[in-house]
């Protein structure tokens, strides 16, 4: 690795200039929004790590593919893959990737798997002596018999990494719900996955050292030399340009999250025309809402896309305790009907992208690790963008004049699980 300690590192205060509104108010001074030249150094001095230019960008909505498109770079491995996800389950998906994996293991390839213990709970103790059986070491994240105090300590990322030059992100565990097409399509999960090709792969293979070596496992292996494989020929994709700049926003319980926030809050800052955020578990709190309220008071239109269907009842009682603010400062809600809506991105004027695991409720903010990366990008902006507005078409709009008329036993349920946000 080419460094040993992650940025932002733990521990690190925050600088006074550099917490929520101040940048918030710094980045709305932009002359060119999120196209600012000042932007990028911004989002260096909060986060303390590097923007990696020079990506190659892939965005995926279906879990057939990316689950593809995923297999297709373990088998082309040469030294090394690594796999984490706060679900592997063993279903048919679960087992298909052990079997790709396994196939890497066959032919010498250094393969490790990094799997929460509560998010994998259902998954059997057989499943992972497969695993170790076909020379893939595994560990498990904070097994609640071992480790009690740090019990609400998750690991919520998903990751793949396959020899320091590719790597894949987003919200999509390994399961069959996440689209595949072992599922039946109104169960199936609504989500979305990045593939990474380039520097930006490398510092993801460090956040996966992270979770690893604090799971018990041995730190591993330095820089690895030689040129990333190519995008798989025939898998559906949508390439950003050769040059996309990356930020890795990744976190865990006690390093980098004051340093999310305020890197949304630049973002949300610079944003001048659009801010189109979708987001699976919303339970924000007041001060996600009034950064959402402030750009709209600017004119810019703010978009929810939130779930119509979800599988998570509370929190989605929650999300619906802060609509009323919301929508008295301006800011349009949407709740996706076909599916259960699973993915975490952000669009702003169709050029930054945020994609990964994080969601905007206290677990995300201040429990579990988690990774997301900030792209740069005219390509893969326009990309999701479209995403956006196709996903819109599938969706209700909340009205404003509406919303205060439903039911008695709704309205109450709302209410009361607005103030578990804390917790939740």
């Amino acid at each position: 690795m080419r460094r040993s300690l992650l940025r932002p590192w733990s521990g690190r205060s925050l600088p006074a200039e550099l917490r929520p509104w101040n940048v918030l108010r710094l980045a709305a001074a932009f002359p060119e929004g999120v196209r600012d030249p000042q932007l990028p150094p911004l989002l260096s001095r909060i986060d303390t790590g590097p923007i990696h230019p020079g990506n190659r960008i892939s965005v995926y909505f279906d879990g057939k593919e990316t689950f593809a498109a995923a297999d297709a770079a373990i088998d082309a491995a040469e030294r090394e893959v690594l796999l984490e996800s706060y679900i592997i389950r063993d279903d048919r998906t679960g087992r298909a990737t052990l079997e790709v994996l396994g196939r890497a293991a066959a032919r010498g390839v250094a393969v490790r798997v990094l799997a929460d213990a509560w998010g994998s709970w259902s998954t059997r103790a057989a499943f992972w002596k497969d695993m170790q059986s076909s020379g893939i070491s595994v560990r498990l994240y904070h097994p609640l018999w071992k480790r009690w105090r740090f019990r609400r300590h998750r690991d919520h990322r998903k990751i793949l990494v396959v020899d320091r030059g590719v790597a894949f992100t987003g919200g999509m565990n390994v399961a069959d719900e996440y689209g595949s097409s072992w599922h039946t399509s109104d169960t199936a999960f609504r989500d979305t996955q990045v593939r990474l090709e380039g520097p930006a792969a490398e510092e993801l293979a460090l956040v996966f050292q992270e979770g690893w070596t604090r799971s018990g496992g041995r730190p591993f292996g330095a820089t690895m030399p030689g040129p990333a494989e190519p995008a798989p020929p025939g898998t559906p994709s949508h390439a950003g340009g050769p040059g996309a700049r990356v930020l890795v926003v990744d976190t865990r319980a006690g390093r980098g999250q004051p340093e999310k926030v305020s890197t949304l809050a630049a973002l949300i800052g610079a944003t001048r025309r659009r801010l189109w955020v979708t987001n699976a578990y919303f339970a924000p709190g007041m001060g996600s809402v009034e950064l959402f309220g402030d750009a709209a008071r600017r004119g810019v239109d703010v978009r929810l896309l939130l779930p119509g269907r979800s599988d998570v009842a509370l929190l989605k009682h929650a999300g619906h305790g802060y609509y009323a603010d919301l929508l008295a400062r301006g800011v349009r809600v949407f709740e996706y009907q076909p599916h259960t809506l699973h993915a975490k991105t952000i669009v702003a004027d169709d050029y930054v992208s945020m994609i990964g695991s994080s969601n905007f409720d206290a677990r995300s903010l201040h429990f579990n690790a988690e990774c997301n990366v900030l792209i740069l990008d005219e390509e893969t902006g326009r990309v999701m963008s479209e995403a956006f507005a196709r996903d819109l078409e599938s969706a209700e709009e909340i009205d404003r004049r509406a919303w205060p008329e439903r039911g008695m036993w709704h309205r109450l349920g709302d209410a009361a699980a607005r103030r578990l946000t804390p917790i939740l």
